[in-house]
């Protein structure tokens, strides 16, 4: 029973803890049951990891239950070798981050800890969910705890900066839910049974002009969720005024909502109009990448940098995807995972320096490797990891997209090099100026290395940095099917011989889409 229901446990677990916060005698009480829950919940994703099948691109662990019947609402959850890997992701960096605010939330501790739990589920729901409607319900749900993340126990600016995120984030969802009821309508019309079921709506032919309305409908939406430039302005606002753990969630997680659903939804149901706006989403996915890298330069807040370092690290990831080949495909979805990891590690050690020093201005630091070695090795390998150095992860993710990018058109894959030369640039010189240096400064050299706590925060995401870094293929034979099932979705289209070549439909004949993992006869035939 426990087994068949494996995927409800892991939505909903969350929010059960959630409700239970007021139960807690005290604030000690509701940390010890935030992290228990969220433990609890990386567990239940660890052993999905261990029991999924390698090599399918089906949906495993599926529930499939009726719901509202008369609409055609089922609640129905799966996931693949995409959703687990984001999904294993989201479950580690939460407790990670509910381990990070264990001595740094001193106000309204029992509300913090349930926004973290609800926004938990929203985020698992959205990834598993198989149902539009499904969907958009969670998707909705992640608006509002991250709203009183911000808002309630963020920085000065935080009223401005979480009606921002509101604003832009209400804006897209709207469209989308236009778009989806055209979606279930579409489907009536062309099946005679009213359904939302997202599976199903994979085998709808939709004409070229509803589907280039449809995709851009979805599109904003899940743009803004990226963030792509130029809608990405709401981004570094909120960033700056999040608590630490807020930080570590948006820029490790909800950033790649928007991208997931390009994947999940945009790219199979509505494969003519991908195809044909393709240029412009690579065109806007590069200005990302070498804006993002520019302005992150001139940055004097290295939390503000970081922030604009992930609109430039999202731009790459936007561009393996839309150069539809499959090693563009992979590392954009590994390059998901990287980002959450190394930026979600930078936001915490941004958050580590300010609670001993109440700024994050660089030029307040220098020569803080003398006080704080242990310190500057955790912050210097995130840093590596973050620009790409060759044995991290970020490496590997960086060299599929330009990979595939160069597959595409060596044009694009020329520009986006520039973003990993400038993304050295600011990375580096902002950890020379924070780290190296004179320590000039009487208040930096009161300051303490790392406390055990912030060691056992920082060291997970560390191994997992190597671990990616050096045995990549873990993650891409689960990454592997699914991506390489988009693909064949999207040159179902009518135009995607005329996008791809003759070549490429000579060339890559069932059974040698992928140089791994099952093979793409085994993707027809499921």
């Amino acid at each position: 029973m426990f087994e068949s229901q494996i995927l409800s446990w892991l939505v909903f677990l969350p929010v059960l803890g959630a409700l239970a916060m007021p139960l807690a005698r005290n604030d000690k009480g509701a940390k010890i049951l935030a992290l228990a829950v969220s433990g609890l919940t990386m567990l239940i994703s660890f052993w999905l990891w261990v029991a999924f099948i390698d090599g399918s691109s089906r949906m495993q662990f599926e529930i499939n239950l009726p719901w509202a019947t008369d609409l055609g609402i089922r609640y129905h959850l799966g996931l693949d070798g995409l959703s687990l890997v984001l999904i294993v992701m989201t479950t580690a960096l939460s407790f990670l981050a509910i381990l990070s605010s264990w001595n740094t939330i001193k106000d309204s501790v029992k509300g913090f800890y349930a926004s973290l739990l609800i926004l938990l589920t929203g985020m698992i729901g959205v990834f598993v969910s198989l149902d539009l409607f499904l969907f958009y319900v969670f998707w909705e749900v992640m608006l509002i705890p991250m709203y009183f993340l911000i808002g309630i126990w963020g920085g000065p600016r935080r009223i401005y900066a979480s009606i921002k995120f509101v604003l832009f984030t209400m804006f897209g969802s709207l469209l989308m839910l236009v778009a989806l009821l055209y979606l279930y309508f579409e489907y009536h019309a062309q099946t005679g049974v009213y359904s939302f079921d997202l599976l199903s709506m994979y085998d709808l032919n939709i004409a070229p002009g509803p589907q280039g309305l449809l995709f851009l409908a979805f599109g904003l939406a899940f743009a803004i969720k990226v963030p792509i430039w130029p809608l990405h302005t709401w981004l570094p606002d909120a960033h700056v005024q999040a608590p630490t753990a807020g930080s570590v969630i948006l820029a490790g997680v909800l950033l790649k909502m928007g991208a997931y659903g390009f994947l999940r939804i945009c790219l199979p149901i509505f494969p003519e109009a991908s195809l044909d706006y393709a240029p412009l989403m690579i065109t806007l996915a590069i200005i990302g990448i070498i804006y993002g890298a520019l302005v992150a330069m001139v940055q004097k807040d290295v939390k503000s940098l970081v922030a604009f370092s992930s609109v430039s690290h999202l731009g790459f990831v936007m561009l393996g995807i839309f150069a539809f080949n499959l090693e563009g495909m992979e590392g954009s979805v590994l390059q998901m995972v990287n980002h959450g990891i190394s930026t979600g590690a930078l936001f915490l050690i941004v958050g580590m320096l300010y609670e001993r020093r109440h700024t994050r201005m660089i030029s307040e630091f220098g020569g803080l490797a003398k006080v704080m070695p242990v310190f500057a090795t955790a912050f210097m390998i995130i840093t590596l990891s973050s620009i790409g150095l060759p044995l991290t992860n970020g490496f590997v993710g960086e060299f599929m997209i330009l990979l595939g990018a160069f597959k595409a058109n060596w044009v694009y894959g020329a520009l986006a090099t520039t973003g990993v030369v400038l993304a050295a640039v600011y990375m580096l010189w902002m950890f020379q100026r924070v780290i190296w240096g004179k320590l000039d400064n009487e208040e930096n050299k009161k300051l303490l290395d790392l406390t055990t706590l912030e060691k056992a925060v920082l060291l997970p995401l560390i191994v997992v940095i190597f671990w990616i870094g050096l045995a990549p293929n873990a993650m891409f034979e689960k990454i592997e099917p699914p991506v390489a099932r988009i693909l064949m979705e999207v040159k179902r289209a009518d135009n995607a011989r005329e996008y791809f070549g003759e070549e490429m439909f000579e060339e890559q004949t069932p059974g040698t889409l992928s140089s791994g993992g099952a093979s793409a006869e085994n993707f027809v035939r499921e």
